[in-house]
């Protein structure tokens, strides 16, 4: 069913699209410059010398089949700003060692030149990934008994051993923040939107909704705030009270802001100091907020199987739709 279900899910969001046109170590990640990820040495990478630039690449379709790139983005502090994230389709958030956030950034429709600062990996993103058909998942490393289990899933695993050429180090921010990826060394087109096996829906608002121009987020040590532009169209991105810009100086600005109630239990696996990694369970169902145009929409979301998308459907179990542009979807507990 998953499969068939995702088939189908890919034919309808791109029509969509087309009709309506997107194991940390806690102390590493406070915003020092702390050791690497999960108290290894840094992997072995080209140093760039000079700051990550964020130019596009075309927008070209990939051959068919291909499947989306998700890069696992660093959030503390000495990591931002970050590059090349206002040209994914979708980013996800979720929580991690010590009440942390870390982003995932999902590229399908565009490819830009730069993305980083890349992290490591955690074992929620298997079961969030399964979504896609064989996707390539960029990042650091991982908690060491988590690879084996990266290695043997459906997907395409990238890190700086495995294709150094594919990362560089600059020199703007201390390591282990300062790890940069360079997407068409592992993806050399966008796969486009038909990649996009989400289960999300794109078109006109729903009725009804209430009035929010402005939305926070509060894990137990991140805070995300949503301030509705009208001008703009869109959404502008605080994070921990500082607005949130690229490294060009671009505001980020999703279309969407979908805040997901999930489950957030104990994993299997710690950082090296014994702090427990959370694990974020995506397949269910429960409560979410839907924010587009300045209106919050409350919704139910549902993810039957790992293989399926997530739906997003309103009391009567209408679609939820969302806006032509970038999504930001936020996990928090219940």
């Amino acid at each position: 069913m998953g499969r068939r279900a995702r088939t189908r899910r890919a034919t309808t969001a791109a029509a969509l699209l087309a009709a309506a046109l997107t194991v940390s170590l806690a102390a590493g990640c406070t915003g020092g410059s702390g050791p690497a990820d999960d108290g290894r040495a840094p992997e072995r990478t080209h140093d760039s010398g000079q700051t990550p630039g964020e130019s596009q690449e075309p927008s070209e379709s990939g051959p068919a089949g291909a499947s989306v790139l998700a890069v696992k983005i660093d959030n503390a502090r000495a990591a931002r700003p970050h590059t090349g994230t206002d040209s994914a389709d979708i980013v996800y958030t979720e929580q991690v060692e010590g009440g942390l956030s870390r982003l995932m950034a999902v590229y399908a429709t565009k490819v830009p030149k730069v993305v980083g600062p890349v992290r490591s990996a955690r074992e929620s993103d298997l079961e969030l990934l399964r979504q896609f058909d064989h996707p390539t998942l960029a990042f650091s490393g991982a908690q060491g008994k988590l690879m084996p289990l990266i290695n043997k899933a459906p997907l395409n695993a990238q890190t700086p051993g495995k294709t150094s050429g594919a990362y560089f180090r600059g020199t703007a921010k201390p390591a282990p923040h300062n790890l940069y990826l360079r997407p068409s060394r592992l993806l050399p087109a966008a796969p486009g939107a038909a990649a996009l096996t989400t289960g999300f829906t794109y078109g006109s608002a729903p009725s009804g909704g209430t009035k929010d121009t402005s939305e926070t987020v509060r894990y137990p040590a991140a805070t995300y705030s949503f301030t509705w532009s009208s001008s703009r169209n869109r959404y502008l991105v605080s994070m921990d009270g500082t607005a949130a810009v690229t490294t060009g100086g671009k505001r980020l600005a999703p279309a969407t802001v979908v805040v997901q109630y999930v489950k957030i239990r104990k994993s299997d696996f710690h950082d090296f100091l014994g702090n427990n990694t959370p694990y974020t369970e995506t397949v269910g169902s429960g409560k979410a907020k839907v924010l587009r145009g300045g209106k919050a929409y409350d919704a139910r979301w549902e993810r039957e199987e790992a293989t399926d998308g997530t739906t997003f459907t309103t009391g009567d179990g209408d679609p939820v739709n969302f806006a032509k542009g970038q999504v930001w979807v936020l996990f928090v507990k219940a």
